[in-house]
């Protein structure tokens, strides 16, 4: 019976260790993807800014063109 006890402990032992590195893997999915969203936020508000001030500039120029 210790054995077959001993054995059972052993095997939950491992089924928790698994189940802790698998979740351990997720988590850093996770954190990879925040990180890569952000990044694509960041590019995508930095495309924004440059295509509002390409904007400016133009209007800047027809302005000073006109007068």
């Amino acid at each position: 019976m210790a054995d077959s006890s001993q054995s059972l402990s052993y095997q939950i032992g491992e089924a928790k260790g698994q189940a802790q590195e698998k979740a351990s893997n997720l988590m850093d999915k996770a954190s990879d993807a925040a990180q890569s969203t952000k990044e694509s936020i960041q590019e995508a508000g930095q495309q924004m800014q440059a295509k509002a001030q390409g904007a400016v500039d133009a209007v800047k120029d027809a302005t000073d063109t006109k007068k």
